[in-house]
């Protein structure tokens, strides 16, 4: 019995010694790939987007009243992009002022930065290159890799990029010091390892943008623009699987090609029950993350949404994995 004991001991000695040694190296290495320097092209579009010169003609305005009209479109075009498509509140706080992106003993602390012009703002001085390196290629401003899925950003056009800050900036100040990232044992293991890839890692720094997104229609190129969004859970040919970097809690992203594992037997009705009420076509509920998109769907416009379905339906069938329930 007291050798059993003894061995037990050993044995969790070992285990500990272990846990100590995965740890201290998970630490290095994770500070070494926060620490680095990533390089990307240098973007440059201006905040708001300017009016054409031919609209200005048309509407006789003078350069104040022409400033001042692009301004206040950009701001509701940002809107409905923050509303509809874009989900930043759900990091950033419903009014930009600092938000929760997990906070978990083991994953870490990760907190959506104050982005309003208030006091702790983290962009206040930040110039169009600044928004470009974070929110389309993970970079901070110091040039080192960031937590945020930028990955997800990587078809926002300059123009829609330029809304979404024209509308930012017209929020109300929030002060809020909003303390930096700080991972847990299990969030330094998944950095690591590449389990928790950083999007720096992920997107092709020379990769150009468009100055403007497809024309608004209901066609599989706007859909494939809006689809952007969708790729960092369900891949970037939409087969569904294990989501990277997710919470480890959530099931499989859903396969939404038209296979029989994915959509093949759907209409669009039952997918915009899917987006807009979080319902499959047989009555069951969709489970988190994808029940964070339900407010966001419901005020995308019936184009953003027949589109969306057209290029869902227009790409290859792909066996992915069967629906998760």
């Amino acid at each position: 019995m007291r050798f059993a004991l003894k061995a037990v001991g050993v044995l969790l000695l070992v285990l500990l010694l272990a846990a100590g040694g995965v740890y201290l190296w998970a630490s290095a290495a994770t500070g070494r790939k926060l620490a680095r320097t990533v390089s990307s092209h240098t973007a440059s579009f201006s905040i708001p987007m300017p009016l054409p010169a031919d609209e200005i003609g048309r509407l006789g305005l003078d350069e104040a009243g022409a400033r001042r009209v692009a301004g206040e479109r950009a701001v509701e075009r940002g809107r409905h992009l923050i509303e509809a498509r874009y989900a930043c509140g759900e990091c950033h706080g419903k009014d930009f002022g600092g938000g929760t992106m997990v906070d978990d003993a083991m994953l870490g602390r990760l907190l959506g930065p104050n982005l309003t012009t208030g006091a702790g703002s983290r962009t206040a001085a930040f110039e169009a290159s600044d928004w470009d390196r974070i929110v389309r290629h993970g970079i901070r401003r110091d040039g080192h890799p960031a937590m945020m899925p930028s990955v997800d950003f990587q078809l926002m056009s300059d123009q829609e990029l330029s809304d979404i800050v024209a509308y930012i900036r017209s929020l109300p100040p929030r002060d809020n010091e909003v303390p930096r990232v700080r991972l847990g044992p299990l969030g330094k293991v998944l950095v690591a390892t590449g389990k928790l890839p950083l999007s720096a890692d992920l997107i092709p720094q020379d990769r150009p943008h468009a100055a403007v997104p497809p024309a608004a229609e209901v066609s599989a190129e706007f859909g494939r623009h809006l689809a952007g969004v969708c790729t960092g859970c369900h891949g970037e040919d939409l087969a569904g699987g294990p989501i990277v970097g997710g919470d480890p809690s959530w099931p499989p992203a859903r396969n939404l090609t038209p296979h029989p594992n994915g959509l093949a037997g759907w209409a669009y009705g039952q997918f915009v029950t899917a987006l807009k009420d979080s319902r499959r076509p047989d009555g069951d509920s969709l489970r988190v993350p994808m029940t964070f998109i339900a407010p966001y769907a419901r005020r995308m416009t019936d184009t953003e949404l027949q589109a969306l379905w057209a290029y869902v339906r227009s790409v290859p069938p792909r066996p992915g994995s069967p629906p998760s329930r």
